[in-house]
């Protein structure tokens, strides 16, 4: 297994008038490609914090960020966008969808951005729909979709950059439970082909679907558990 995320000392501060918060105290930590991996904490833990750098979207104030061999801590605004497209796939707990736009768009939309042609658009769009169970809805547009399949679309568009890394923020949040179980077990099947899944959540049943919880607590990581691999049943 080869590791896709090293962080090591990881520090973040933001100012505050003339007081300086310290949010993350330094934090060590090391994923393995392929791994299913939980975050969680209380409010004000670090927690959004830590996936805010995880994702690229945000810079640690020091300390190092490895990602796929390459130091991302140091990087310029344009390098990080590049990251993002091509390394990670980000599900939010609001689906972020264009509201005008079809399924089948919305899912091609990083592909766009990373300079992929019209019909490789269109053919692997199709094709990560399919794959999501929504083979029959490419042509609908959010307002046309239930909460449970709008959060499908937003998957599929993470997919579709065949990313390093799959980050779901709350992912379930906005879901009913029965919904949340069929989204849940989406990821369970995307993370046993192969997949690193990383999650943020507030809900002890939608992390135990992880294979390793991580706990944060006042900027610092307070347990790193591993948990037993459950075989996913198709």
């Amino acid at each position: 297994m080869s590791r896709v995320i090293e962080i090591t000392n990881i520090t973040r501060d933001f100012p505050l008038g003339q007081e300086t918060v310290k949010v993350l105290k330094g934090i060590d930590l090391n994923i393995e490609r392929g791994e299913y991996v939980a975050f969680m904490g209380p409010s004000g833990s670090g927690k959004s914090t830590l996936m805010n750098l995880l994702g690229c979207l945000d810079t640690p104030t020091s300390g190092s960020y490895i990602l796929n061999g390459k130091d991302v801590s140091k990087m310029t605004d344009d390098e990080l966008a590049e990251v993002r497209n091509k390394e990670i796939g980000f599900v939010f707990q609001t689906f972020n969808l264009l509201p005008r736009t079809t399924a089948l768009d919305n899912v091609a939309l990083p592909m766009v951005y990373a300079g992929y042609s019209k019909s490789d658009r269109t053919k692997r769009a199709q094709e990560v729909l399919t794959n999501v169970g929504l083979g029959d809805r490419m042509d609908h547009k959010p307002n046309q979709l239930s909460g449970g399949q709008r959060q499908r679309v937003a998957v599929g568009r993470a997919l579709v950059n065949k990313p390093s890394i799959i980050l779901a923020d709350e992912p379930t949040g906005n879901l009913d439970s029965k919904t949340s179980v069929e989204i849940m077990h989406l990821f369970d099947e995307i993370h046993a082909a192969g997949n690193t899944v990383i999650l943020v959540t507030h809900e002890e049943d939608i992390a135990e679907h992880a294979h390793r919880i991580i706990r944060l607590r006042d900027g610092v990581v307070e347990s790193d558990e591993r948990r037993e691999k459950v075989k996913v049943e198709g």
